[in-house]
């Protein structure tokens, strides 16, 4: 059995989508076959990035094109979130929110260019 994480997101730029994960999220490219699809790995998560041409992007029977967006998101683990906060702002990445602080630790949601949420968290340090 595979301990790979296999994660789908429907982009509306492949290659967008592509430089936009290596660049900015440390994403590793494992294959790219813009316009269509490319994935990417970080850790044991596979990022898959479908594209509207993908097979993923076919319309439904009902007519319903997949697209980008909503509200599930991957969530990656990061030590210092107020310096991962800094250096994306200044890399000119996109925030949906200001860092949250709760009992389990501190989160934001950052979008990738086709509206996809990323959230970063870091666990609350042990008392």
């Amino acid at each position: 059995m595979s301990t790979t994480v296999n994660v789908r997101y429907m982009v509306n730029d492949v290659e967008e989508a592509l430089t936009w994960y290596t660049k900015h999220l440390g994403f590793t490219q494992l294959s790219n076959n813009a316009p269509a699809f490319a994935d990417v790995t970080r850790g044991a998560l596979r990022l898959l990035l479908s594209g509207p041409t993908s097979s993923a992007g076919r319309p439904m029977p009902d007519g319903e094109r997949p697209g980008p967006g909503g509200w599930n998101r991957i969530h990656l683990i990061v030590e210092d979130i107020a310096a991962e906060v800094a250096r994306l702002r200044a890399a000119g990445v996109s925030f949906r929110n200001d860092i949250v602080t709760g009992p389990g630790g501190s989160q934001i949601l950052l979008v990738d260019p086709s509206g996809n949420l990323v959230e970063l968290f870091q666990p609350a340090k042990a008392r």
